[in-house]
């Protein structure tokens, strides 16, 4: 109760200092647009303020609850997630800025000439906006379900009706200042107690416990709660005591192989027994600490997750517009250079932690709850006033990192909703489209709890890349593209995404082609550009007229003065008859 107390304080301090800053900085702000500032962002606090916007519960929470769960595969996610930036480093930032675009919807409707395209691009936006939402509010449950012992169901109820007061109150219109805020505020709540729970672990000498071929064991007799409905598999036998009113009665001796344990046990395990590991998680170091141990449905998962990051991070909702702030299409390139090393600082730790909880929480391999892993790390390495602190810290760092890319998000998505774009022709009130915007996503996050809060990003990054990255990179590098081809691209591979996450929630991701529908990006980004490309051929007849005039603009130096200051929705011609 000692470590509720400190985290929940650490939580109420991080949602009061966004708020205050927030309505600080708003006082000189007209307008919650960042593409409409009056002038441009350095390029340093752009940086800052895009990484405190990205950097989401999957790379507070999700990332260090894979590697205690999957080990050094796990190191795939925090590659990709920063390896999105060296994409767009590359192949489209700069592009893009220099076009006067800053969503995906103008630079389709302008590239491809097309009111038609920009409609469904809309669409897609808000798909993968609530995609990307729904781990967020996973994390959000999760945290204070852990922290303070709220069911997960109040947790989700409870950031969401944050969020929503967070953006129809306006604190957000000084948008760039409390993301780069929360940028240095998740740096420090991961390095600070990254950095104390390492040295004590040096002191321990129990490196050695890491490279043993044994399963990870309970230091000391443990009490595990299960909230869930889990399998856990079984390598080496072990005894355990199961509390009245549990599913399991009395004394139990599990042998290896898989055992049901139903919602509500209480698990008594005694100091030195090994643990039992949720189905799905390496039971044994040895394996853990080997990348692919279950050989080509490993291999399969990780190139689809690095298609899924590497590509997907170009086609997020929240990402392309912050770098309409940059000034030219340079300065837009050296941001996303500094946001590459600012992600990288940060992804060094949840590693950290991630490794230290196999050894010290190993409860939550039982559980299957691993997310939990950076909350509760500090308070069972020190206890005492000092894990107290370090969980407040941690937990501040975990608010900061869904709160900021949450509110982002709605902000965005209700703008959007808010738009002719969707409703026909209609226009919403901001407050109700921002309403819409959460309870689309509170409604999945309630069916989806367990789900593992880095792989249920990793779906969001998949639609992305498998419906805007083909849209993008045509666009920008193919004179040849298409509005039919772009749409049939798009629709094509949306579909595929969302049949796959339909199949794996009812077949389960048992096996190679298991892997593949639970990460589908290995098959469905491929299949995207295809037919994005394969349409465009069959259509070239139908390429907008002036795509010369404009790939002279998107790829011409800045200091040759061919940027036009106004968007280029406003320079393109009106869609003809072939694009309506």
């Amino acid at each position: 109760m000692f470590s509720n107390v400190w985290s929940l304080s650490g939580v109420v301090l991080i949602v009061v200092a966004t708020l205050g800053i927030g309505l600080w900085g708003s006082r000189s702000a007209r307008t919650t647009d960042f593409s409409a500032a009056r002038k441009p962002v350095r390029e340093e606090r752009n940086a800052a303020a895009i990484s405190g916007e990205y950097l989401s519960a999957a790379s507070f929470l999700g990332v260090a609850g894979l590697v205690l769960k999957d080990g050094v595969d796990a190191l795939w996610y925090p590659i990709g997630f920063a390896a999105g930036y060296l994409a767009l480093m590359l192949f489209v930032v700069a592009p893009m800025r220099r076009s006067g675009a800053y969503t995906m919807p103008d630079f389709v409707e302008a590239r491809l000439n097309s009111l038609s395209l920009r409609s469904l691009s809309t669409v897609v936006v808000v798909v993968i906006g609530w995609l990307y939402l729904v781990p967020q509010l996973q994390a959000a449950g999760m945290t204070l379900a852990a922290i303070v012992g709220t069911e997960y169901r109040a947790g989700v109820l409870v950031i969401a009706l944050i969020v929503h007061i967070s953006v129809v109150s306006g604190v957000l219109r000084a948008v760039t200042l409390v993301q780069a805020f929360q940028y240095w505020v998740k740096l420090f709540a991961i390095t600070l107690p990254a950095f104390a729970l390492l040295v004590v672990f040096v002191v321990s000498g129990q490196r050695q416990a890491l490279e043993e071929p044994r399963t990870p064991f309970f230091p000391q007799d443990t009490t595990v709660d299960v909230q869930t409905d889990v399998t856990v598999q079984v390598t080496e036998p072990v005894w355990l005591t199961a509390a009245e009113g549990s599913g399991l009665a009395g004394a139990v001796y599990l042998q290896p192989g898989e055992h049901p344990v139903p919602a509500g046990s209480e698990l008594r395990f005694p100091a030195g027994a090994a643990v039992p590991v949720v189905t799905g998680a390496v039971p044994d170091n040895a394996s853990w600490l080997r990348p692919h141990p279950e050989g080509l449905p490993g291999v399969l998962e990780t190139y689809s997750v690095l298609i899924a990051t590497f590509l997907g991070t170009m086609g997020l909702p929240h990402v392309l517009g912050r770098f309409y702030a940059n000034p030219s299409g340079a300065g837009a390139r050296r941001t996303a250079l500094y946001v590459l090393g600012l992600l990288g600082a940060f992804y060094l730790f949840p590693t950290l932690f991630g490794l230290l909880s196999r050894l010290y929480v190993p409860q939550l391999l039982v559980t299957g709850q691993t997310d939990a892993a950076v909350l509760l790390l500090p308070h069972a390495m020190l206890g005492g006033w000092v894990g107290g602190v370090l969980a407040a810290i941690t937990a501040a760092g975990a608010f900061a990192a869904f709160l900021s890319t949450s509110s982002g998000l709605v902000m965005g998505l209700a703008g959007v909703l808010s738009s002719r774009d969707v409703l026909w022709g209609r226009t919403m009130r901001f407050s109700s489209a921002a309403l819409l915007s959460c309870s689309v996503p509170v409604v999945l996050a309630l069916a989806v709890d367990g789900h593992d809060i880095a792989r249920s990003v990793g779906l969001a990054f998949a639609m992305a890349a498998s419906t805007f990255a083909p849209v993008l990179v045509l666009g920008i590098w193919w004179r040849g593209l298409t509005a039919a081809g772009a749409a049939w691209g798009m629709l094509t591979g949306g579909s595929l995404v969302l049949i796959a996450v339909l199949v794996a929630h009812v077949a389960g991701d048992h096996g190679w082609w298991g892997r593949l529908v639970a990460q589908p990006a290995l098959v469905t980004v491929p299949v995207a550009f295809a037919v994005t490309y394969l349409v465009s051929r069959a259509t070239r007849t139908r390429v907008p007229e002036g795509v010369s005039r404009l790939m002279l603009r998107l790829h011409a130096p800045d200091r040759l003065g061919f940027v036009d200051s106004r968007p280029l929705a406003e320079q393109a011609p009106k869609p003809g008859r072939h694009e309506r």
